[in-house]
């Protein structure tokens, strides 16, 4: 890429965001931020238990992650987030302008396979539904791009590189 973006790994749970999330930004020089570790302990035992989070339930993690990317602005990064919702792009929009999103994209059948082969996290394969169920996919007039998931963790993330480097340069931001 031209300057340092702050890029979203987006997309269902079981897309490999945090795989794909970890080698992009090792790729690319910056930091990474995992979006469960934004999770307030309220939102993660709703998940644990089997019940997707609401939208009220949504808004401070996303605030949290926005904060997390407006400190990154200008400097670039990369944090993993569902980001399932237009609406919830927008508000990390609102909070952190020029984010770039990279959509991780698969089938069902195949994102279901790899939810059922995981052990260690608290998004049970019976949320699937429902998250395919609020995807809206990336609009023409978002940053962003889709990579599918059929390959190897490297060569998505080599596709990501390849596609992130179209979007246009962040607008550039001086911290203290």
């Amino acid at each position: 890429m031209n300057a340092p973006h702050v890029v979203v790994v987006m997309g269902v749970s079981g897309t490999g965001k945090s795989t794909v999330g970890q080698a992009l930004a090792a790729e690319l020089g910056v930091p990474y931020a995992e979006a469960d570790g934004f999770h307030p302990p309220a939102n993660i035992a709703k998940m644990s238990g089997g019940t997707p989070l609401d939208d009220a339930d949504r808004a401070p993690w996303l605030d949290a992650i926005g904060a997390w990317a407006r400190g990154r602005t200008g400097l670039g990064g990369v944090v993993s987030c569902s980001a399932l919702k237009r609406t919830y792009r927008d508000r990390l929009r609102a909070a952190a302008p020029g984010l770039c999103f990279l959509h991780l994209t698969g089938e069902r059948s195949l994102i279901a396979e790899r939810l059922d082969g995981r052990r260690d996290h608290f998004m049970p394969g019976a949320l699937l539904d429902s998250q395919f169920a609020a995807l809206e996919p990336l609009q023409a007039d978002e940053c962003g791009t889709a990579v599918p998931v059929t390959a190897d963790p490297a060569s998505v993330t080599a596709q990501a590189v390849a596609a992130l480097a179209r979007c246009p340069a962040p607008t550039p931001v001086t911290h203290p």
